[in-house]
């Protein structure tokens, strides 16, 4: 980042405007690595992706592939080493262009040169698979329930949209996921064949694979030579239950099997071996209101149908991500005390040995010679970088990556505390400079989502740099039902949010609390999601807090329950019983400490009627003067559970570093300039 240019960490508008590493991509020979780079869009109202070649040496700079206004985004190599990506990018105007391209398929030749639309279609691409054996590419496509063809498809999308209706004719359960409505468009898989020199490729021999499944199709993964092609599929039962299956499809005829399934137990995140005889996948226990979800590593052989317990007794949760080249090892990554690091087992002897130390590992890539993983790397104290592992040595070194970032403004400290119960109980405390007995900095507790999660990973969306930067230290605890702790620390908590998974992050508040370098008298504290449920139940519970920030957070689990995406998963936890004991909105007229209420309309996970709830409750028990109301409510109409957009970030940040430094000083909110 140049000099004369802020910092994000003080900057907002720099911060939200800083490049950020999104996801990796492996050429099938091993030689070319891509990197995805999401960035503000020319207006800064919005982020695109980019792609950057990667030099895997580390000798030189990563080289930019990709400069178009609108991005890119899925993307794989083809054997030849030319990239294929999707992008919405405008396509030159010729006769036979579709009325409505969403997103054309690109490809980026290898040798050099400018990229040329490989095949289009009105309602575009939603995934791209290739293979190392042959020039066999599979699509995601997504098209309306019931059509037959591009021509049908084509003429349904015109007609709905000239119409303008949005309406969608639902026979099942679910409706909406996270962010969007499920329907009227599912996803199918089209396989086609690359044809053509390098520099002029086009598809050829297009075959649909999968038929019309609705929304079954969840990911899909693929052996090297392309020959074994499996599904995470979605299945729905009666009274409204959706689970996760391992479904094989054979990827010339279509025909399907159902490889791992049972009534006890979901399926999911399936990786294959090279020789295409073995699927690794995650196991989980279904749960139910008293015991909690587990989750072990099944591995499937093909050739008998047999499944095996991978590791067992091995008390993580790990998901799988590659099979060594000659099958005999598989690599997962699992959340471990505050980390995410990249693990190898030996399938013989089911020896677990951990391949990085510090840090979160994703997007994780097996080069084809078996020796190297490739990875994105974070922690709290690091934004992002690429890492080379050598899976012999357990090393990593790091790679040349397209961005880079300045200094922390801070340290950042693994601190811990022991429960009543005798309970280890962990997290981090990120400091400002200069904190000291002389200089105490107010404390910020900061309780993370899920609640099956843990705080290890850096987040652009709950950046705790940026609260640090202006003074406050930043406590970031991982209560009961956190994960990388054992199954044991999730039980804990299972069913009984406002017992053990409260006590702990108040444990651990008063630790941090007691230290010379922290005021006792001036916390604030905040959550989003579970965190927001967690910032409610303290809000009933305690006035300890000078005042609590409650993002897209349950309130009433009573109401929360059938309203959310996925509300079979909830009701395996929210007994009748779980419900009178936890809800805290039965405790409403206990509220004295001021809220920063924040909620985005197209939340679907945490419906926004449970942020209407809270804030008619905040308003219905104040019988004060209406100027002296000390609650605010921050209303996105157009963001979902998380606020992603730059500049609405811009304002979510705003007015919680206003509203935090108002409740500390005693003294009214300022509003966002743009408020």
């Amino acid at each position: 980042m140049p000099d004369s240019q802020p910092s994000p960490w003080f900057d907002l508008e720099t911060y939200v405007t800083t490049p950020r590493l999104a996801g990796l991509t492996l050429s099938h020979d091993g030689s070319t690595l891509m990197a995805s780079v999401q960035g503000p869009d020319v207006d800064k109202t919005a982020y695109v992706t980019s792609l950057w070649s990667v030099d895997t040496t580390g000798e030189r700079r990563a080289v930019r592939k990709t400069r178009s206004l609108k991005g890119e985004a899925a993307s794989a190599f083809l054997r030849d080493g030319s990239l294929v990506f999707t992008s919405k990018r405008d396509i030159p105007n010729e006769g036979d262009a579709p009325k409505d391209s969403t997103t054309a398929l690109w490809c980026l030749p290898a040798d050099g040169g400018e990229a040329y639309v490989l095949a289009r279609r009105d309602g575009g691409w939603g995934s791209v698979l290739t293979n190392a054996a042959n020039d066999d590419v599979l699509l995601g496509v997504l098209m309306f329930d019931g059509v037959d063809g591009d021509e049908a498809d084509a003429e349904k999308r015109e007609s709905r949209s000239k119409r303008k209706v949005t309406a969608i004719l639902h026979d099942g359960y679910p409706v909406r996921y996270w962010d969007h409505d499920l329907g009227a468009e599912h996803l199918r898989i089209r396989r086609a064949r690359v044809v053509g020199e390098v520099d002029d490729h086009s598809l050829a021999d297009s075959a649909d694979v999968t038929g019309d499944v609705g929304d079954a199709i969840e990911a899909l993964a693929q052996s090297r030579d392309g020959s074994t092609l499996v599904a995470a599929w979605n299945e729905h039962l009666s009274q409204g239950v959706t689970v996760g299956r391992i479904v094989r499809i054979d990827p010339v005829t279509g025909e399907r099997t159902v490889i791992a399934g049972d009534a006890d137990h979901e399926y999911g995140h399936p990786v294959v071996s090279d020789d295409g005889r073995f699927v690794l996948c995650m196991k989980q226990r279904i749960s139910s209101a008293e015991r909690a979800l587990s989750s072990v590593l099944w591995l499937i052989d093909l050739s008998t149908g047999e499944g095996r317990v991978v590791s067992e007794g091995w008390d993580r949760w790990g998901a799988p991500v590659a099979f060594s080249p000659d099958s005999a090892t598989v690599f997962v990554v699992a959340d471990e005390d505050g980390a995410c690091p990249v693990f190898a087992i030996d399938l013989a002897t089911d020896e677990v040995r951990r391949l990085t130390q510090d840090g979160a590992h994703s997007s994780v890539l097996m080069a084809p010679d078996g020796a190297t993983l490739y990875a994105l790397r974070t922690s709290y104290s690091n934004p992002g970088d690429i890492v080379a592992i050598d899976v012999a040595s357990a090393s990593s070194r790091v790679l040349q990556a397209p961005v880079s970032y300045p200094d922390l403004p801070g340290s950042v400290e693994r601190v811990e505390t022991t429960a009543p119960d005798g309970t280890r109980i962990p997290g981090w405390l990120v400091l400002p400079e200069g904190a000291s007995a002389e200089n105490l900095a107010p404390l910020t507790l900061w309780v993370h989502g899920g609640p099956v999660s843990s705080w290890n990973a850096w987040s652009w969306r709950w950046c705790p740099w940026l609260l640090v930067s202006r003074g406050q230290a930043v406590l970031l605890p991982d209560p009961a039902l956190s994960t990388g702790y054992g199954q044991d620390f999730i039980q804990r908590g299972w069913g009984q949010w406002g017992a053990e998974p409260y006590t702990d992050v108040l444990a651990l508040t008063d630790a941090i609390e007691a230290r010379d370098d922290i005021r006792d008298d001036a916390s604030v504290m905040m959550g989003g999601s579970f965190g927001g449920y967690m910032a409610n139940w303290i809000a009933t519970h305690t006035d300890r807090f000078k005042g609590i920030v409650s993002h897209a957070s349950l309130w009433n689990l009573t109401s929360f329950g059938p309203t959310t995406d996925a509300a079979w998963y909830w009701k395996r936890e929210l007994s009748p019983e779980m419900l009178e004991a936890n809800s805290p909105h039965l405790g409403a007229a206990d509220i004295v400490t001021p809220m920063l209420v924040i909620h985005g309309d197209k939340d679907y996970r945490v419906p926004i009627s449970e942020g209407l709830a809270l804030w008619w409750a905040l308003n219905e028990n104040f019988d004060g003067d209406p100027a002296e109301f000390p609650h605010r409510f921050l209303y996105f109409p157009d963001e979902n559970h998380w606020i992603l957009t730059p500049q609405h970030a811009i304002v979510w940040y705003e007015s919680v570093l206003g509203f935090a430094e108002a409740v500390r000083n005693g003294t009214t909110m300022e509003r966002p300039s743009i408020l």
